[in-house]
């Protein structure tokens, strides 16, 4: 039988299309666009496999993970902003606090320090319902599993490994997968995030830093020379009941397959012995040579001994779309990831 990954994808991601970025000290293209998507879903449809809109998720049920003030602030700042007589391309920090227990201020600008870490990631006036509709693929893709699938994928735009309880940066708003990970691991059960994105996914670490049910494993640049810099040391292992469950594996840039690899087999490992009862990736194939914004020399043959590898350990997968910038490659890299997972999962 020819395996199948069954996709859950909504159109919905393009009406966030923020134009620039404010990056190293000048205005650039932004990177994060649906070019990305549909790259990917064109890739999918030539191999004929079933693409599933999401179930409808209301903004309560990203209160799993999100703050309720977060989300507010997701719905509501740009029309604040505009208010405020402030561009209409998205609301974008300038100014940020330095004391954690700083106030939010009334005014935008400075509510927009509170809630951003970066200055790339303009909260437009459709993304609050873009990035709602990529968590609904990730939870969606969460139910799958929870109904039996063995895989699925969540082909999620904006990405969301970014995204922290109460901030967004990185180009993610929402995160996708902690809130697909904190479906599968309630009533009881556990869940793993392995996350293999050339960047730290920091908010998915803050989300499950103190929690005992859910594994963070990541694959990723050395923030001493890598975004977004201030996570992601080895030093970083997770505390109170959580401790030792946050397991970070930074890699020097440049690193190539063989460095790649071997700190899969340590984040694997570490999987297993956690015995998950289900398994979230995070898949950015900005890991991979060549990509604009990774920074390792990751082939696409270690992609798909990667993806073997995950799918030996028996572990019901939800593959979740983080970064990825290569328009001439990403489609090609992320099937091929997903086909061999699932010719090793029958």
């Amino acid at each position: 039988m020819r395996a199948i990954v069954n996709v859950i994808y909504s159109e919905t991601h393009a009406l966030h299309s923020p134009a620039t970025a404010f990056a190293h000290g000048e205005v650039v293209a932004h990177d994060e666009g649906p070019a990305r998507a549909h790259s990917i879903l064109k890739a999918v449809r030539r191999l004929r496999w079933p693409v599933t809109a999401p179930a409808l998720v209301a903004p309560d049920a990203l209160l799993s993970v999100h703050t309720p003030d977060y989300v507010d602030y997701l719905q509501h700042i740009w029309r604040e902003w505009t208010d405020a007589g402030f561009p209409s391309e998205g609301a974008v920090p300038s100014t940020f606090p330095r004391r954690l227990d700083a106030p939010i201020p009334a005014d935008p600008r400075g509510r927009a320090g509170s809630y951003g870490f970066d200055t790339e990631t303009p909260v437009g006036e459709r993304t609050f319902e873009a990035a709602l509709a990529a968590a609904a693929c990730a939870l969606t893709g969460a139910d799958m599993l929870l109904a039996g699938a063995r895989s699925a994928y969540a082909l999620c735009r904006p990405p969301g490994h970014h995204a922290g309880p109460g901030y967004c940066g990185g180009y993610c708003y929402l995160n996708n997968a902690a809130l697909a990970a904190r479906r599968l691991a309630s009533n009881g059960r556990t869940a793993a995030v392995l996350d293999i994105d050339f960047h730290h996914g920091n908010g998915t670490q803050d989300v499950f830093y103190e929690a005992p049910d859910v594994l963070y494993a990541s694959i990723h640049g050395d923030p001493r020379h890598a975004y977004p810099f201030f996570w992601g040391a080895a030093e970083e292992t997770g505390a109170g009941p959580g401790e030792g469950l946050n397991l970070n594996l930074p890699l020097p840039l440049g690193s190539d397959d063989g460095a790649w690899l071997g700190a899969l087999g340590r984040a694997l490992g570490a999987t297993d012995s956690f015995e998950p009862a289900y398994l979230v990736v995070s898949l950015g194939t900005d890991a991979c040579a060549g990509d604009p914004v990774g920074g390792f020399r990751v082939t696409p043959d270690a992609f798909a001994q990667a993806a073997r590898r995950i799918a030996s350990l028996g572990v019901p997968t939800l593959v979740v779309q983080e970064g990825g910038y290569d328009q001439t490659s990403i489609g090609r890299s992320v099937t091929d990831f997903l086909q061999e997972l699932a010719s090793e999962q029958e």
